[in-house]
């Protein structure tokens, strides 16, 4: 009968440390597996990833040109349905909600909702994105979904949201046209001028 006190691990799943550092009768060798000397043969020597002895590295001899779409990707913050359980149906689930329960961290453009788990009451979900799986399994419990637009800057007023959004297609297309009449107008020849002296 298997007790406390007869608990072993499983045969194989454990192996003796390597002891390094214990001379020759530690079953290693003499120098432990570490060869002669140098930086890697010390306690705690090791060499960062990258270094090449203090001679230029191969990242910073190499040109960095063009154009790198990394520095504009939008960072979603993720949410499980599984980790919704925890609120009372027909609790409205926000980002603020979100971040109240620290389920939502940090600097994101928005939320958005997984499918993975199962949903075990309805919530009024508010998110930026949700996936179909997600969208499935929630309609499937009687819960709703409401997908918030773009976000414009927080420190401006709602008023001022919509009439920036109105107007930019309008500024977009103003300056278009005003392109287009520089082009066609070309400038007037000066005039040359003699000095007499």
């Amino acid at each position: 009968m298997m007790r406390l006190h007869n608990l072993r691990p499983r045969p194989g799943s454990r192996h003796r440390v390597k002891r390094l550092g214990c001379g020759e009768s530690s079953g290693h060798g003499k120098t432990s597996g570490k060869g002669h000397k140098g930086q890697k043969a010390r306690s705690g020597g090791s060499i960062r990833l990258g270094f090449e002895g203090g001679q230029m590295p191969l990242i910073r001899r190499l040109p960095k040109r063009g154009f790198n779409n990394a520095a504009f990707h939008k960072h979603y913050a993720i949410v499980n349905l599984d980790d919704l359980n925890e609120f009372k149906a027909g609790t409205v689930v926000n980002e603020q909600l979100l971040r109240e329960s620290k389920l939502v961290r940090g600097h994101v453009a928005g939320v958005k909702i997984l499918g993975n788990g199962e949903l075990k009451h309805a919530l009024k979900i508010e998110a930026d994105k949700i996936s179909a799986s997600a969208r499935a399994k929630i309609d499937k419990v009687g819960g709703t979904i409401a997908l918030r637009e773009t976000r414009l800057p927080e420190n401006v007023d709602v008023t001022e949201k919509e009439t920036l959004a109105e107007a930019a297609p309008k500024a977009a297309a103003k300056q278009a046209s005003s392109k287009r009449s520089a082009s066609k107008t070309s400038p007037r020849p000066k005039k040359a001028t003699s000095r007499k002296s």
